[in-house]
């Protein structure tokens, strides 16, 4: 799969999410949106970031911005990991890594000196008609949610009033 990049229609999925949910790129449309894909559930930097949306979710429900999490984990695995924490925002599984793969985060990475698949934490945010505004690849916990929010907030500014 080639990489993505700004301005590409985000690519089509529909994943099952925690209580019974589906998360579709069709579901997303009509509000902006930000996926972020994260290597593992209640690990310490997914944790933390996991946290950090939750904490910000008024600021970015006040910019009708969407936040989903998919990671390779399981429903029962999201679900308990959201009650642990209080996530109040839709987890996404991707057991297959179909939809980490069709968006370029399935990478072979290293650790210790072995090699091994996983997710490498990538965030998109998506317009409201699912094309990719802006991508943040090898994303760094520290600072992130804050810079996403900026981002998200100067590209709502830019945009003429309906």
């Amino acid at each position: 799969m080639s990489q993505l990049n700004i301005g590409d229609k985000a690519p089509e999925f529909r994943l099952p999410a925690d209580n019974g949910q589906e998360i579709s790129t069709t579901g997303l449309k009509g509000r902006m949106s930000i996926l972020y894909f994260y290597p593992k559930d209640n690990t310490p930097g997914c944790t933390a970031q996991a946290c950090g949306f939750r904490d910000k979710l008024d600021d970015f429900n006040q910019l009708k911005a969407n936040i989903v999490g998919i990671s390779k984990d399981s429903i029962k695995k999201h679900e308990n990991f959201k009650a642990k924490h209080g996530l109040n925002f839709p987890l996404a599984s991707d057991e297959n890594s179909d939809v980490c793969e069709r968006y370029g985060v399935w990478k072979e990475k290293s650790m210790y000196g072995k090699t091994f698949m996983g997710i490498e934490r990538t965030t998109f945010l998506l317009d409201e008609e699912g094309h990719i505004v802006q991508i943040w690849r090898k994303v760094k916990v520290k600072d992130h949610i804050d810079e996403l929010h900026s981002a998200l907030k100067q590209h709502t500014k830019s945009k003429p009033a309906e």
